[in-house]
């Protein structure tokens, strides 16, 4: 047992965690942050996929924003723009570890195995054994916590069915016949990365047609800055209140806030994989999967469509990128005595105006806050907002 109570411990190194770490170490804070940098941007995405946000969307974010993925780029020569030009993960990854060492050096490479609460402070576990207290702790444990794979596909054995989540390299694909279950970004990524890779890829989705994304198109005529200007989350009046207000998003009724996040922004490939895919890859759309089961050796889908004879197809491993759910009951470190006492909505924390739940010195960012906050805080850009709204409560407490 560690005998200091530090002030705030931060678990989670990813945008959200390494952001407010940078602006409370600022501050002088007593704090300790955990985990490892970038981890699931690293390990659970595809290597060679690029961002769906712009290049000035896409930054950690320091107290005076000077390190931006702008800068990195310059610093290093690699090509860069603030619209228009896909960021390559590798990119954004080395990005976010580079801004880890000169802003949040203190980083510990351990993982929270448990976090209960005394009398007065919180009592945390690591994976190296140390139990240590802290006053308040903020959890920024991004999004892989909360992959959602439909109940449909437990019939599936684990070597035919997976998450996109659980992909960071697709090579081991190869020659092999692959079903890509979604129509947003992570499927169309996937698919066309095996593609690449030499698998048989083939989509089935439920939307009738695939919504890509137009590419962009600078400067815009003042009629469209006017009628749908830019935002970190994309172009329209809507993404662009999502940015700017978020506090006013937050004083919504709470039925209103939650159907918001579930459809504004919603699944849609990013114009540049749309050549990837067009005519090579068999889609299955305006389609449901009726049911899944393993037969000699492959995965057996029953697909359906309206008008159609229903049909089946078999194929060696089914990739389901079909989102995620946040839910503080996927978090499993933290223990049932603090979990049961988290009010939530739909799952997900209901948070002040200050992201703090309903335990009292209890914090949650990322994902997790986009019922309270809106879907800015679904994006690695959201961690701006939350990092100074949270260091101006913190650092005064």
């Amino acid at each position: 047992m560690t005998d200091t109570i530090i002030d705030i411990a931060i678990i989670g190194a990813g945008p959200y965690g390494l952001s407010l770490a940078a602006h409370l170490r600022k501050r002088g804070r007593s704090m300790r942050i955990f985990g490892t940098a970038m981890h699931s941007w690293a390990e659970h995405m595809p290597q060679g996929m690029h961002l769906k946000s712009e290049g000035f969307a896409s930054s950690l974010y320091d107290s005076e924003d000077k390190f931006t993925l702008k800068a990195y780029c310059a610093e290093h020569a690699i090509p860069y723009a603030d619209i228009g030009l896909p960021v390559a993960i590798e990119t954004f990854i080395a990005y976010g570890l580079e801004f880890q060492k000169r802003y949040v050096p203190i980083l510990e490479n351990v993982n929270i195995l448990s976090l209960k609460q005394l009398e007065g402070c919180f009592e945390l576990t690591t994976s190296a054994g140390e139990t240590l207290r802290a006053l308040r702790v903020v959890v920024a444990a991004g999004i892989v916590s909360f992959a959602h794979l439909p109940p449909l596909f437990a019939s599936l054995p684990n070597s035919m069915i997976s998450h996109s989540s659980q992909h960071s390299d697709l090579r081991g694909f190869k020659g092999r016949r692959v079903a890509v279950l979604g129509a947003g970004a992570s499927a169309l990524d996937i698919a066309a990365l095996l593609l690449q890779g030499g698998a048989q890829a083939e989509l089935i989705a439920r939307r009738q047609t695939i919504p890509f994304h137009d590419p962009p198109v600078e400067p815009r005529p003042l009629w469209q800055r006017v009628t749908a200007p830019r935002s970190g989350l994309g172009t329209g009046w809507r993404s662009r209140m999502c940015t700017d207000i978020p506090l006013v998003f937050h004083t919504m009724p709470q039925a209103l806030r939650i159907r918001a996040v579930a459809r504004h922004l919603g699944p849609a490939p990013c114009w540049f994989v749309r050549e990837a895919v067009e005519r090579r890859l068999p889609m299955h759309l305006d389609a449901t999967v009726a049911s899944a089961h393993a037969h000699e050796g492959q995965a057996r889908l029953v697909i359906r469509q309206p008008g159609r004879q229903e049909k089946y197809i078999e194929v060696d491993h089914v990739i389901a990128a079909t989102g995620y759910k946040a839910a503080v009951s996927r978090l499993t470190f933290i223990d049932d005595s603090v979990r049961t006492r988290v009010r939530t909505a739909e799952g997900a924390p209901i948070l002040s105006r200050h992201f703090e739940s309903s335990v009292p010195g209890l914090y949650f960012v990322g994902m997790a806050a986009a019922n309270s906050f809106g879907p800015l805080l679904r994006f690695a850009y959201g961690a701006k907002f939350a990092a100074r709204r949270m260091t101006a409560r913190l650092a005064r407490a």
